[in-house]
Order: structure tokens, then sequence, then C-alpha cells
């Protein structure tokens, strides 16, 4: 079983757009979106829920009024101020750290699990789909994702698929982390301005980290040449593939409007840059056409 993750530096580069391309070009797979803070893969592959999973990202605090004394050491050393003047704990507030429960004489505080998301997996037209969600303001969002990619390896076992396809999320932070490690091959998707390229650097330096091997897609291509150059020797530099250049085309969006993939929606030049581009992919991880 092989794991390709499409992860960006940044929101709003098309990593997305991408992942759904490639669903419905890829055989005997299965896909997952490990962007719990804001998935949206989702709202292309329209899946039909089959199961849904509890999560449980942190700790709470709750208190046995008939135990408590009040003394006030619990409200006293709560750094955020997540016990009111009534001692009562607000769950909204509370990070679970667990010092009231250390402080309190009567052990009238203890920490329980709290339901912080889901994992969802569904059927879409295109196999197998895994997705999570966070609920807001929840933390945890890179235990999630390891969570939610454990589950798409049990799915593609119980299913014989032999490829898994990650949407990550955007940045190189703790959910990206989790998304990337151990995966066969990133793809990293850029775009030709100044963030996008000072993004794709710090990519480039987490998935080095971790010796993971990495290809590159500029997105928008034709919006900046100039920039889009720069970021092709830069590649060129670090001994990168580019696997794929997609110019600017309205299409896209109006393929998203629809609720299909570009390859669905249109058979236009930028689709068969898709196709190029994941034929490219496929012969680098050597996985069937």
């Amino acid at each position: 079983m092989k794991e390709i993750t499409i992860i960006s530096g940044k929101g709003g580069t098309g990593k997305t757009t991408i992942t759904a391309a490639f669903a419905s070009l890829a055989k005997n797979t299965v896909m997952a979106d490990c962007d719990v803070d804001a998935p949206d893969l989702h709202i292309i592959l329209d899946p039909m829920v089959k199961q849904r999973f509890p999560f449980y990202g942190m700790k709470v605090a709750i208190r046995d009024e008939a135990k408590c004394t009040q003394c006030g050491e619990c409200r006293k050393r709560c750094k955020f101020d997540a016990i009111d003047e009534r001692f009562n704990i607000i769950d909204d507030v509370c990070e679970g750290c667990g010092v009231c429960q250390l402080v309190c004489r009567e052990k009238a505080i203890r920490l329980i699990d709290r339901i912080s998301g889901s994992i969802i997996v569904s059927e879409t037209r295109f196999g197998p789909f895994v997705h999570g969600e966070l609920r807001i303001a929840e933390e945890a969002s890179g235990k999630l994702v390891t969570l939610v990619r454990k589950k798409a390896k049990e799915v593609a076992m119980e299913k014989g698929r032999d490829l898994i396809i990650i949407d990550g999320p955007p940045g190189i932070g703790c959910p990206a982390i989790a998304a990337i490690s151990g995966s066969n091959l990133v793809l990293a998707v850029t775009e030709p301005t100044v963030s996008g390229a000072h993004d794709l650097e710090r990519v480039l330096s987490l998935t080095n980290h971790f010796g993971i091997e990495t290809v590159v897609c500029i997105n928008k291509s034709s919006i900046n040449p100039d920039n889009t150059n720069k970021i092709r020797e830069f590649c060129e530099s670090r001994g990168l593939e580019v696997v794929g250049e997609i110019p600017y085309d309205n299409c896209v969006t109006k393929s998203m409007v629809a609720g299909m993939t570009l390859i669905e929606f249109t058979d236009c030049s930028i689709a068969k840059d898709v196709k190029n581009m994941w034929s490219r992919i496929q012969n680098r991880i050597e996985i069937e056409n």
C-alpha cells in the first residue's frame, strides 16, 4: 500500500482541486481529507456517510459537588479562568491541563475525555473516502490527522485498495507533519507569487527534514511567468522535479460550482495538464496506470 500526500505552504493554492482531480483519475484507491480544521474535499466528492466515530482530542475537568468544599484552590490555580465564582467548570474554556485535579485536597475534580470532533468513513463515486472534522475552537488537530490516516489504511486493507491519496493541511505545523510522515511521496502545490515561493521553501525544508520524496506543482503558473521561472529554477537547483505547471483557467471555478472534478467537467488543455501530472506521479512511485 502506498500513500501520496498533497500539501501546500498556504491555503488557496489549489491543493484540494488537484486532489479531487486525482480522485477521478486514480484506480483502486482510498481518498482521505486530512485538512481537519477546514475540510472541503467532501464538497466535490459528495460522499455518502457510512460510519462516524467520535474523536476524543482533549480532556475536560468535571467537579463532584458533593465532595467540593469550595475552598477556592482550583479557581486560584486555573490559568485559563475556566472555573467561575460558583466553582462551576466552563467546558468551552477548560484546557484539560489537570492542575485543578492536582490541587484539590478533597479529590472532587477529575478529568474525562471530551469529544473534539469526528472521524467519518464514506463512499463516493470514486470509492472509499475517510475524512475528519474538528469541532470549532478545539485543539489536537495533529492527533485527529493521525487517526484519519490510520482509519484510511484500515479501509484500504479491508477493501483491497493499494493506494491512499491524502489531501493534507496547509502550512508546516503539527497537522502537516502528521499528514506527511510515512508517505511515499509528497506533492507540494505552490503558486507563482512571492509568498508562494517562500512557503514552498518552508514545505521543502519540512519534507527534507523527514526524508520524504517530494515533487512540485506550480498552479496558476500563467499569472506571473517571471515568478514561475524563478520557482522552476529554484526546484532545479534543489534537484526537485516540477511534475506539473497548471495555467490559470476559470473552468476550474466553473467545475467547482458544478460540484464536479476538473477531469469530469472538461477535457480542455488544463485537464490534460493535470492528467499528465498524474501520469508522472504514477511513474514516480510505480503505481498502476
